[in-house]
């Protein structure tokens, strides 16, 4: 199983009239925790891009539980539970706040595919290699 963790301090601008972190911004924590999961192995976006391969998020699931407030410095863990065999990527995602609580889970589902053509690949063979280590 692969796990990383990011953290992401809330900014005003993504507060409701509540104070409240609006719902939809966890959906860009979830993106910057992916990439950054991703860059820590060592392979980045840009360079699946730079190979020809896209990959669009085709399912989000999210469960709120807790809110988020401005300021707060918050955790998000980025878990794969299966490497990848076929076109599609299953990331699932925590969020917490600084004193451990989870605030938000989510399942979020992407499928590699071929930049030019929309067609879908299987992972590609660099990124399936960094994460073999950790499925062993």
């Amino acid at each position: 199983m692969f796990t990383a963790e990011t953290r992401v301090r809330v900014r005003y601008a993504e507060t409701d009239q509540m104070g409240v972190v609006y719902h939809s911004h966890y959906f860009q924590y979830f993106e910057v925790a992916r990439a950054e999961s991703i860059r820590g192995l060592g392979y980045t976006y840009a360079d699946m891009e730079k190979d020809g391969i896209i990959m669009p998020v085709v399912e989000v699931q999210a469960k709120y539980i807790r809110p988020a407030f401005y300021d707060q410095l918050l955790t998000i863990k980025t878990i794969l539970k299966e490497l990848p065999v076929h076109h599609k990527i299953e990331f699932q995602q925590e969020v917490f706040n600084e004193q451990q609580e989870l605030l938000v889970s989510s399942r979020v589902i992407l499928y590699f595919m071929e930049m030019k053509t929309k067609k879908r690949l299987t992972m590609p063979g660099i990124l399936l290699e960094k994460l073999k280590p950790y499925f062993n």
